[in-house]
């Protein structure tokens, strides 16, 4: 009953943010901001997810977990809910870093609570199947954004719809059963914590950092990509579900590999996709009968990035326990929020100056880092 709680609760407060998030964007962008700047609003909310992650731990000690999960919600909720009550687009960038940091509560325990409870032997499927659920959540927002609209009256449903949708995961929070985590006197916090955790895997935290930027900082770009190239809003809004459907339907599969055969290996397999999925990006920009590859592109970043996050919490799982998987979790949650904040705030600017070959130069140099991390691995 806790773990089917803490699912649906997620899973409710993510399409809202995954729907209010490209709305957003678009919103700003109809007020005549550029694109760079456009970028830079949205990487706030990653900000404030890379800005807190270092202090969840002790958050989650002196709040308990089940309290750490009733702020999680109630911030990001009352944040989207002053966002679509102003005008004024620099309070909207300091909301959306407050909703940020607050979501980084939910991530950490949520995720250190699955990778924690599930045997060892069954650890791959089942945090698959939890970020198969939070891939669904990209494909279900801006599927959502699409169906009620983006513009006129329908944009300002689909922003209470998505406020709706987050007040519902506030609720179903509340049936998530309290949970201590045992005291550790030998577990560091905060900062110190933090480097005890990197120190110790470097090479997963660059592997989250690339699966961050790749599967949800992509998630923010993807619509500017699409404007940039002629892409209807509606259409371009869908490459994000694109992104999301391969995190879906990819996450269990390559769960189920990793409890069956040998880890690193899957995750090679996974950063050569990323690496050739990328390589194929300059197409889409050179040649518009080459537009339906974009959605390919988008889910196989989605698929390949996803998986190297979820192969990278399987890892810190079968090594950590308690507080000490809370602060494991913590370092590979921020090296994936860094990502995520890295790819709509320089991705955007190199797609401003450079559309064609400026973002897959980019992209490519990321990818490939991510998979010379797991060769030296």
């Amino acid at each position: 009953m806790g773990l089917a709680a803490l699912f649906a609760s997620t899973f409710c407060e993510l399409c809202g943010l995954f729907m209010f998030g490209p709305l957003l964007l678009f919103t700003l962008k109809a007020r005549g901001l550029d694109t760079a700047e456009v970028g830079l609003i949205s990487a706030s909310q990653w900000l404030g997810m890379v800005l807190a992650t270092p202090f969840t731990a002790g958050w989650v000690r002196r709040l308990g977990p089940q309290g750490a999960l009733q702020a999680s919600g109630v911030v990001p909720l009352l944040a989207l809910l002053g966002i679509t009550l102003s005008t004024y687009a620099p309070l909207w960038a300091g909301l959306y870093l407050i909703a940020g940091a607050a979501g980084a509560l939910r991530w950490i325990v949520a995720e250190s609570t699955v990778a924690e409870l599930a045997p060892a032997a069954w650890r791959g499927r089942i945090v698959g199947l939890y970020e198969t659920m939070v891939g669904a959540t990209f494909v279900l927002g801006p599927a959502l954004l699409a169906l009620i609209g983006t513009e006129g009256a329908g944009a300002e449903a689909s922003r209470w719809t998505a406020l709706a949708l987050v007040a519902l995961g506030v609720l179903l929070t509340a049936l998530v059963p309290k949970r201590e985590h045992p005291a550790d006197e030998d577990v560091r916090l905060g900062w110190h914590g933090i480097f005890d955790a990197l120190r110790a895997a470097p090479a997963v935290m660059v592997v989250g950092f690339v699966g961050g930027f790749f599967e949800a900082g992509l998630a923010s770009l993807l619509p500017l990509f699409g404007l940039a190239h002629g892409f209807p809003v509606a259409q371009a809004a869908l490459l994000v579900s694109a992104s999301g459907l391969g995190s879906a339907l990819m996450m269990v599969p390559v769960g189920l590999a990793a409890d069956r055969w040998s880890l690193e290996r899957i995750w090679r397999w996974c950063a050569r996709v990323n690496l050739c999925a990328t390589l194929l990006l300059p197409l889409v920009g050179l040649f518009p009968a080459a537009h339906p590859l974009a959605w390919g592109i988008a889910f196989a970043w989605g698929g390949a990035g996803g998986a190297l996050y979820t192969l990278a919490m399987v890892d810190i799982g079968h090594r950590h326990q308690g507080v000490a998987l809370v602060n494991a979790t913590a370092v590979l949650v921020m090296s994936y929020t860094l990502g995520g904040l890295c790819a709509p705030a320089f991705g955007a600017s190199a797609l401003q100056f450079a559309p064609i070959w400026g973002l897959p130069i980019l992209l490519s140099l990321v990818a490939g880092l991510g998979l010379r991390a797991l060769v030296k691995h």
